[in-house]
């Protein structure tokens, strides 16, 4: 799998499909880890374009109707990690781990298979610098989607 260069069309044979998700595809959320001093060490011509190539994939993916949504997340310091215990919550200011890698953002996509899920990752721009974790979405009952 060529990770680099665009993104070749999703959908069954290559082919593309509206705007519509296939609800016969199985969902996958795509997670985006970062380091967060190695992003703002880069230049800042380099991180505009790591968000316009993230950009352009997502237009991408809308296309083909793969694209069901996904958010970037703010700066780790302004996390608050929840624990109850004895009934009581306990909070705390910053991540869960202490770790260099943090959760920066997600995507999620509807896709036919795990493979084309693991393409749009490879593809996504952070997959150059840190890393992309992809699961499949569990639907309601508990299963996979």
């Amino acid at each position: 799998m060529k990770a680099t260069g665009p993104l070749p069309p999703g959908g069954r044979d290559g082919a593309r499909h509206g705007p519509e998700p296939r609800s016969d595809d199985v969902k996958y959320m795509l997670l985006i880890y970062q380091n967060t001093q190695a992003w703002e060490a880069l230049p800042d011509d380099e991180r505009t374009a790591v968000m316009n190539e993230a950009g352009e994939l997502m237009k991408q993916l809308q296309d083909s109707g793969e694209w069901v949504g996904g958010e970037g997340l703010a700066h780790p310091s302004s996390t608050k990690t929840v624990k109850l215990r004895g009934g009581v919550p306990a909070v705390t200011d910053g991540p869960f781990i202490e770790a260099k890698e943090h959760l920066a953002g997600f995507l999620t996509v509807d896709c036919e298979t795990e493979q084309r899920a693991v393409e749009i990752a490879a593809h996504w721009p952070d997959a150059r610098y840190w890393a992309m974790e992809v699961r499949p979405v569990m639907g309601g009952g508990g299963e996979e989607m």
